[in-house]
């Protein structure tokens, strides 16, 4: 009988340990937003009106956390219709034959009380390489129904001609800032 208990607390110790939370990106209360240089003496800034984003922890300080991410490109909106036309064509995006954009953390790594170092691959035009991120815990809440909510602001930059969006040398500039402010529920 003691050989059950303790095969027992065994299998609920480790159903514990192994035991993640999923959280979908809550799109009403998130933005995924860029900036990126014109002519060297403004920003241009810029959002993705349509994307999907989870976070998987075990850990309620998110130490652990895996995130992921899709951005639709047709729906980048610059506010200018023309602009957003040519960010979408072969010279830059080529939604035709790139139509998303996909982030993957490799690693989540807690640096202070609420903020993060967010390594991942970044897969753009085609191309997959190493980004790293700031990330930073902005809050949580339980919603209605009593459920954890989470909030993340996250912040970085990439060379876009790394990922063969447009030409070196070209306007806007190569260094585009990412800014993400999300929102997430617990499933």
């Amino acid at each position: 009988m003691k050989k059950i208990t303790v095969l027992l607390a065994m299998v609920f110790v480790a159903a514990g340990v192994f035991a993640q939370t999923t959280y979908k990106v809550d799109k009403s209360h998130s933005k995924l937003g860029f900036s990126i240089s014109h002519l060297m003496i403004s920003e241009v800034e810029g959002q993705f009106g349509s994307f999907d984003a989870t976070i998987v922890s075990s850990k309620d300080d998110f130490s652990d956390a895996k995130v992921e991410l899709t951005a639709d490109v047709n729906t980048v909106n610059t506010n200018v219709e023309r602009r957003d036309g040519h960010l979408k064509s072969p010279d830059f995006f080529d939604a035709a034959k790139y139509p998303s954009i996909t982030f993957k953390s490799t690693s989540f790594t807690k640096t202070g009380d609420k903020t993060y170092k967010l390594v991942g691959d970044l897969t753009m035009h085609g191309v997959t390489k190493s980004v790293t991120l700031d990330a930073t815990l902005t809050g949580t809440a339980a919603g209605r129904d009593g459920k954890k909510i989470v909030a993340f602001k996250t912040t970085g930059t990439f060379n876009r001609v790394d990922f063969g969006v447009g030409k070196s040398g070209s306007s806007p500039g190569e260094e585009v800032t990412v800014i993400a402010k999300m929102e997430f529920a617990a499933q």
